[in-house]
């Protein structure tokens, strides 16, 4: 699927046209449609210098620790039951790691993904049986 459709799809229609997006040179974000598709919705598209290190390092420690987390979900097989023993395809356990990082505290900003883009902290489900 296209890199622009999904993000479409998944950040603007839920939250909105960001006020600027910073990218690291990759071609996939410096094409002529992304550029048309920033001027669409008005914004502005920054290219981070190369080799700029406190750019780069937010985003390459990003990047170790969900290919760490996808390393370790290969690893030991990407079936996945639950505690009723119903099997259930990859996308289930990818989809309770996005949880679990969101909510985490990241070093790099001092909270959480989700406390950072929403201004709360989701509960987990277990959360909600007290």
């Amino acid at each position: 699927m296209d890199t622009a459709l999904l993000f479409w799809n998944n950040i603007i229609a839920t939250c909105g046209v960001p006020k600027s997006i910073i990218n690291d040179r990759n071609p996939k974000f410096t094409s002529e449609f992304w550029t048309n598709l920033y001027e669409m919705v008005h914004r502005k598209l920054s290219i981070s210098t190369a080799y700029h290190p406190k750019v780069d390092c937010l985003a390459e420690r990003m990047f170790q620790t969900i290919d760490d987390i996808n390393r370790r979900l290969y690893a030991y097989g990407m079936e996945y039951k639950d505690h009723e023993g119903y099997t259930y395809d990859g996308i289930t356990p990818l989809l309770e790691v996005q949880l679990a990082y969101n909510t985490s505290h990241h070093s790099t900003t001092g909270k959480s993904a989700s406390l950072v883009e929403k201004g709360w902290k989701p509960l987990f489900p277990v959360e909600h049986l007290n």
